[in-house]
């Protein structure tokens, strides 16, 4: 019997499906320190799956005005793209376990990821998932990004259900609270941070990996 009487699974993409927030981590670090300012690990934690709408001040208020936000991610995005057409990307532990459990129980599957679309289904099809979704929703496809509610009440729209029907997977504190204002039962698989007492009151469950998250489909 279906926990919960959960109908949808809506998942981020970076460092949820796929092993990638480290490069991200990476080479946001690279591309600031090539325009002569060293960004701290911290701060690259700060910004993962947020918005633009935030990112920027965010950042401005650490490095000033001058920062030059698009050189720097134009940066970062050449290096990181670079690094994955020769070297690839690891999939997560339990994407395909958990992907065809849900599949074969009839729990309508999306993508909620602040990553634009030609990117995203870009590595969703090299890693072979894209099948899988029934929508791919993209920061590019919203007006407002995480952490406010739009992407994951526009996922749930596109797979004509409610909010409270649906589950959403996050490794982020910006995705989980995107997802937890939109009315999802958020999931946190954690990734580069564990989750805090911030966080913890938002969440449904916490796994170790998607694979472990099958249980909470169960009775």
């Amino acid at each position: 019997m279906r926990k919960n009487n959960i109908k949808g699974a809506v998942f981020d993409m970076d460092g949820l499906l796929f092993d990638t927030e480290k490069l991200f981590l990476k080479f946001w670090r690279e591309a600031s320190e090539f325009y002569g300012y060293p960004m701290k690990k911290e701060t690259v934690l700060e910004i993962r799956s947020l918005s633009r709408k935030y990112s920027v001040p965010y950042l401005k208020s650490i490095f000033g005005e001058d920062f030059p936000f698009d050189e720097v991610r134009a940066k970062r995005m050449e290096l990181m793209n670079s690094y994955i057409d020769e070297n690839g990307f690891e999939v997560k532990k339990g994407v395909y376990e958990l992907l065809s459990y849900l599949r074969e129980n009839n729990i309508k599957r999306a993508v909620a990821t602040a990553t634009g679309r030609d990117r995203a289904e870009k590595y969703l099809e090299k890693a072979r998932i894209l099948e899988y979704f029934d929508s791919v929703i993209c920061g590019d496809m919203v007006k407002n990004g995480k952490p406010e509610p739009d992407m994951y009440l526009t996922a749930v729209n596109e797979l004509g259900l409610l909010p409270c029907e649906c589950t959403a997977f996050e490794d982020s504190p910006n995705g989980i609270k995107s997802a937890y204002s939109a009315g999802c039962k958020v999931i946190m698989i954690p990734d580069l941070t564990q989750p805090d007492d911030q966080i913890k009151p938002l969440l449904s469950a916490v796994y170790e990996n998607l694979e472990k998250a099958i249980d909470f489909f169960k009775e």
